[in-house]
């Protein structure tokens, strides 16, 4: 069920793509071509493969987990109970997102909407303070 990150604790919100990230990589690898293009091909492969990503995988965040969906396909679930730490890495261009969990650390390129995944975390998942 999608929603808005507004609503109740029992509702499950599906973060909007956006497309952001790879577009300004798209956007360097075209002088970084000029100049070499042994530095901006792999540049915009890497863009067109984040454009993907952010068309096909969703984040879904229930009561209890973050879930990650590619289409219609569960792909991953992160139950918040086994997280320690969460953080947006350069709050002003949001560009990685971090989250450490009991067994394992995970680095996420903002591919969804900063805003609204802030406001889910910090409502999900508050940070712990060690």
């Amino acid at each position: 069920m999608m929603s808005s990150p507004s609503l109740t604790q029992t509702e499950t919100v599906v973060l909007k793509p956006s497309y952001r990230l790879p577009i300004a990589l798209a956007i360097a690898a075209l002088p970084l071509g000029w100049l070499s293009l042994w530095a901006g091909i792999p540049v915009g492969l890497f863009a067109l493969f984040l454009g993907i990503q952010s068309a096909t995988l969703r984040l879904h965040f229930t009561t209890s987990a973050l879930e990650i969906y590619r289409g219609e396909t569960q792909v991953r679930v992160f139950p918040y109970a086994d997280w320690y730490h969460w953080e947006i890495y350069w709050p002003a261009v949001p560009i990685l997102f971090y989250f450490r969990e009991v067994n394992s650390i995970h680095f996420l390129p903002i591919l969804f909407d900063p805003g609204t995944l802030t406001e889910c975390l910090t409502r999900n998942c508050p940070r712990k303070i060690d």
